[in-house]
């Protein structure tokens, strides 16, 4: 048995199980790792699954009976055979330090002889994420010459006067109603001269007497039409007001945009608290 026998039958184990016990030096244990962002949050990495050590001794015997299946041998002979393997190569690993194990990584020792395990770079033990890659969030990398256009282009935005509006279509007023001329008051009329009585009379005819003339009551005086509102200029006023607000809320979100391909770092400053911030950056 070698070194490089005794990492490929670990790494088959791993596929399969989450644990996988070296009897006599350790166990690998493996952990789900799920997705996170990096590059200061422009990068979405997909989840894998990370192989590391821990001295403490498991109950499975994955190596033995994968080992005595192999190779036709009862379990005990195997697990002998293993158990004098791994007994040899913690010695060595003492000594030297460090021990490749093909196509996983290293078993390193400290000064004080305690085990810890470095994974290759591209090592692969998760088969349920094959094929996920990293998202990048960036489009476009920006050049120096795009950004220095960006900025001068924001500056004459900032600069230049607004368009003027156009002044809506003045609403015909409405033609005044005449006013009607006022009813003079009828005069007073005259009261009668007193006529003297006349000398009775035998038997005057009642019926033949003439009757006083009726005076007419004066026609009463209409009442005066109220002149229509004239229409002021506040509806003007306030359509342009509107309007100079919108071409504002748009210079600034071209701003913030322009910023945010510019200076990032100094945007995030305003969009996420410092602990947030520590936590993008890992």
């Amino acid at each position: 048995m070698d070194i490089d026998l005794l990492a490929r039958m670990v790494k088959e184990v791993v596929m399969d199980h989450d644990s996988v016990t070296l009897p006599g030096v350790g166990c690998f244990v493996t952990e789900l790792v799920p997705a996170a962002f990096a590059d200061r949050g422009y990068t979405i990495l997909p989840p894998y699954r990370r192989l590391y050590f821990t001295p403490k001794q498991g109950e499975d015997s994955y190596l033995v009976d994968l080992y005595a299946k192999a190779n036709s041998v009862p379990k005990a002979d195997a697990n002998r055979i293993l158990t004098d393997f791994l007994a040899e190569m913690k010695e060595v690993l003492k000594v030297k330090k460090t021990i490749i194990f093909p196509g996983l990584g290293r078993l390193r020792a400290t000064r004080e002889n305690h085990f810890f395990f470095v994974a290759d770079e591209d090592l692969d033990i998760y088969p349920s994420g094959f094929g996920l890659q990293p998202i990048s969030l960036k489009t476009h990398e920006e050049t120096k010459e795009e950004v220095e256009q960006a900025v001068s282009t924001l500056a004459e935005i900032l600069i230049a006067e607004p368009e003027p509006v156009p002044e809506p279509e003045p609403v015909p007023e409405p033609e005044p109603v005449p006013e009607p001329e006022p009813v003079a008051d009828p005069e007073p009329a005259p009261e009668p001269e007193p006529v003297p009585e006349p000398e009775p009379v035998a038997d005057p005819d009642p019926e033949s007497a003439p009757e006083p003339e009726s005076v007419a009551d004066p026609e009463p005086a209409p009442e005066p039409v109220a002149e229509p509102k004239k229409k002021g200029k506040a509806g003007k006023v306030i359509l342009r007001f509107l309007l100079v607000l919108l071409i504002v809320l748009a210079v600034l979100v071209i701003a913030l945009a322009v910023l945010g391909r510019v200076a990032p770092e100094w945007l995030d400053s305003f969009l996420y608290s410092a602990e947030e911030l520590e936590i993008l950056h890992k």
